[in-house]
C-alpha cells in the first residue's frame, strides 16, 4: 500500500450520529486516494466513538480518559499519524463532494501557504464567515457572532472581522486572510510541525487564530478557498457542556489578547479585556439560563 497522502484529524467529544457522517464524507473524498483518519475521542459518554469501527482499518480511535480538549487533541491525532498533509476537521463538519481535491490543487499551488480552508456554511446553505481578520478589542462588539456584527455587517470594522465573499476578485480562486476556522482546514505537516502545532494552553475556541498568527509570523500565509465547500453544524459538542463552553471561549479570548494583542504584562489594555470579557461571559451564561 502507498504511503497515505492526507491524514485527517478530527477531535470528538459527545458529537452522536454527526462523528459517523463526518467520517462518511471524507471517506467518500479520498476514494482513490491513500488516507488515514485518527478520531481523538475526548472521554465521550454518548458512544459516539464507536463509529470508527465502520470506517477501519483507514481511521483509528484515540481513547483519552479525560477531555484533554481540541488543541491537544489535534497535537495527538498528528503526532499520531504520518502523512504531509493534514485535514484537521470538527466532527459536526462535513465535506462536499470535491472539497479535498480543490483545497489541496491551491495548496500545491502555493508552497509558501500554509493552512488552506473552504468556504463554511450552516445547514440552512448560510455562509458562516469562516474566513477572518486578526482579532482585536473590537472583535467582541463587531466579530461573527456578536449583536453589532450581525446588525451592521456592513461596516468596515465588521468586515474587517469576517471576509465577506466579495474579497474574492473575478478569476481568483483563493485569497490570502489572517485566519480560518479550526472547524475544517488542510494544513502542511512540516508547517505545524515548524511551529509545534497547535498552542495547548488554548482548551477550546481561538487556537486556530493563534496558530495561523504564529504560522504568518514564520512567514507562512493561510488562503482562504470559497470554491470548495463544507458544511458545519455548530456546537453539536459543546450543547452537552453549554456553561464550560461559554467560559472556556472567554478564557481563550483573554489568552489570545494577552498574547497577541498585549502581550506586556503590565499593559493596562489588560486588565480592561479581562473585564469586558468577564461581563460578557457572566451575560451570555444567565442569557443561556445557566449560574
Amino acid at each position: 500500500m502507498n504511503p497515505p497522502e492526507i491524514a485527517a484529524i478530527l477531535v470528538n467529544y459527545n458529537a452522536g450520529g454527526e462523528l459517523a457522517r463526518a467520517l462518511r464524507s471524507i471517506a467518500d473524498e479520498m476514494v482513490g486516494r491513500s488516507w488515514e483518519a485518527l478520531v481523538v475521542d475526548n472521554a465521550s459518554s454518548d458512544g459516539s466513538g464507536a463509529s470508527v469501527a465502520d470506517f477501519a482499518p483507514m481511521v483509528q480511535l484515540v481513547q483519552n480518559t479525560a477531555n484533554v480538549g481540541f488543541s491537544r487533541g489535534v497535537n495527538q491525532g498528528v503526532a499520531a499519524s504520518t502523512a504531509p498533509l493534514v485535514l484537521i476537521m470538527n466532527p459536526d463538519c462535513r465535506l462536499v463532494a470535491g472539497a479535498v481535491a480543490t483545497l489541496r490543487s491551491v495548496l500545491d499551488a502555493r508552497p509558501d501557504c500554509a493552512i488552506v480552508g473552504p468556504r463554511i456554511l450552516n445547514p440552512d446553505g448560510s455562509v458562516q464567515g469562516s474566513a477572518r481578520g486578526d482579532p482585536d478589542m473590537l472583535t467582541g462588539l463587531f466579530g461573527r457572532t456578536a449583536l453589532l456584527g450581525r446588525l451592521v455587517p456592513f461596516l468596515p470594522v465588521a468586515k474587517r472581522n469576517v471576509v465577506a465573499e466579495e474579497a474574492i476578485r473575478s478569476g481568483e480562486q483563493s485569497v490570502v486572510v489572517d485566519w480560518l476556522s479550526g472547524a475544517c482546514m488542510l494544513a502542511r505537516r512540516t508547517a505545524l510541525e515548524q511551529v509545534g502545532g497547535f498552542d495547548e494552553r488554548f482548551f477550546l475556541y481561538w487556537e486556530d487564530a493563534d496558530l495561523c498568527r504564529r504560522l504568518r509570523s514564520h512567514g507562512h500565509h493561510v488562503r482562504y478557498v470559497p470554491s470548495a465547500t463544507a458544511i458545519h453544524r455548530v456546537g453539536q459538542s459543546s450543547r452537552t457542556a453549554r456553561t464550560f463552553a461559554i467560559r472556556a471561549f472567554h478564557r481563550s479570548a483573554y489568552l489570545y489578547y494577552a498574547t497577541h494583542v498585549a502581550p506586556a504584562p503590565l499593559n493596562p489594555k489588560r486588565a480592561l479585556a479581562r473585564a469586558l470579557l468577564n461581563t460578557r461571559c457572566w451575560l451570555q451564561v444567565v442569557t443561556n439560563g445557566f449560574r
